[in-house]
């Protein structure tokens, strides 16, 4: 088995969203990803979604998404992004997916030799401009230590957030400390667009390995980040 990452999805099947308007490189994606995806991933690998899978305001609208998703191949590990408004309570949302799609949500799941958790995460604090941003992020720390505490034990563990853990020179922060205390060995995040891939971390740091895995940054294809 392999383990693959892509976030950053953005699709818009049930809305009025094209992605273009961001720019010739958003152009078509959604073919230019199933495409890809189809040529790199089989049906026994497994794919990390690390959020902003569905510009869909309500799970209904989202469900031609949803489909496209659990129609490509491989085992898909959805998590929520911060633009996923359709995203309501964990059991509605695992009833709009098959057998072939799972949701990391305050728990942790196992897939061959991995064990995967994660939050959404949010802004840095250092980084935040209100007060809220920073109840929310320590919120979202309480989260992801709840899932990393839920991994199986003797599996090569993976975190997925949607937010940046850290900055772009690998500040030390509370969601970087966690990995390390749970022993981390892969962090996969994504939401980064644009000139702002710049400011993604990618690399080692206290035994933990960054990668930064938006769509549009790897060019619509899924990204091999593991293999058992």
């Amino acid at each position: 088995m392999r383990v693959f990452a892509i976030g950053d999805l953005h699709l818009s099947f049930g809305a009025d969203k094209p992605m273009d308007v961001f720019g010739d490189a958003w152009r078509d994606h959604a073919e230019r990803l199933d495409r890809a995806w189809r040529a790199a991933v089989g049906a026994e690998d497994l794919v990390l979604i690390p959020g902003d899978i569905s510009w869909a305001i309500r799970l209904q609208q989202a469900a031609d998404d949803l489909s496209f998703v659990c129609g490509l191949p491989g085992r898909k590990l959805l998590l929520r992004g911060n633009h996923d408004y359709w995203w309501s309570s964990l059991t509605q949302v695992e009833r709009a997916l098959d057998d072939s799609a799972s949701v990391v949500q305050n728990n942790a799941l196992t897939v061959g030799g991995f064990t995967i958790g994660g939050t959404r995460g949010w802004t840095l604090p250092d980084e935040a401009n209100e007060a809220a941003d920073t109840h929310i992020y320590q919120r979202e720390l309480m989260r992801l230590e709840m899932s990393l505490s839920r991994m199986e034990t003797g599996r090569r563990r993976i975190a997925m957030l949607h937010f940046p853990p850290t900055d772009v020179h690998g500040a030390d922060t509370g969601m970087t400390r966690l990995l390390e205390k749970y022993g981390v060995e892969i962090a996969v995040y994504a939401h980064l667009h644009g000139r702002a891939h710049r400011a993604a971390f990618i690399g080692e740091k206290n035994g933990v390995r960054y990668v930064f895995a938006a769509a549009d940054y790897l060019q619509f294809e899924p990204l091999l980040i593991a293999e058992e």
